[in-house]
């Protein structure tokens, strides 16, 4: 009974997502536990933000699927000029909220909406880069593509990150995106794609 307790108690503590460089270097921000949440590991972020070394900073970033804010912290830290974290769960959402004030970050807003929901309307707002992590096997990451190209979220010669399950094939991806890298770590698949 005394193991399930422990076990039990360390189920519910919080994790923490570390940002890896830039400006809060080393800060370490809690994370709430959540369904289906599962923030970008840092040796994916530190491949992912490489990759991005001179397009990250001045940016405008959209975070689709923000969850625990791993990425668009990140991009953040690293002098976006400005970032918008979308996140569906209202906790999750809150605590995003949360850490723009403990980071006194006046330059990102969080949005709680279901994502696929509010990439439908026109757009308000052109990206130069955009971070989609959704939730694996939930059927998010093709339709929010295609929105983020049938809407005008996407500025020319934007940059489109996606994270999936590796086994996911990726039929309709926007024929105007041509991809830039890819890789595997685990069970998940990345990729960087540039918009022509």
């Amino acid at each position: 009974m005394k193991q399930l307790k422990t076990h039990a108690a360390k189920a519910a503590q919080p994790g923490f997502v570390r940002i890896i460089s830039g400006k809060w270097r080393g800060k370490k921000l809690p994370v709430a536990d959540a369904l289906g949440l599962r923030p970008t590991t840092d040796r994916v972020k530190e491949t992912l933000f490489n990759w991005l070394m001179h397009d990250t900073a001045q940016s405008t970033v959209l975070d689709c699927f923000a969850g625990s804010g791993s990425l668009g912290l990140e991009a953040l830290s690293r002098h976006a000029a400005f970032v918008t974290l979308v996140e569906k769960a209202p906790n999750l959402a809150k605590q995003l909220q949360q850490h723009l004030r403990q980071l006194d970050a006046s330059n990102a807003e969080v949005l709680n909406q279901d994502c696929l929901l509010w990439l439908q309307r026109p757009a308000l707002r052109q990206y130069n880069l955009v971070l989609i992590d959704p939730p694996f096997r939930q059927n998010l990451a093709q339709p929010c593509c295609a929105a983020l190209e049938q809407q005008g979220w996407l500025a020319e010669n934007a940059l489109i990150y996606l994270e999936t399950e590796k086994e996911l094939t990726l039929e309709s991806i926007p024929a105007n995106w041509r991809l830039l890298k890819e890789n595997i770590a685990g069970q998940l698949a990345y990729r960087l794609w540039l918009r022509g």
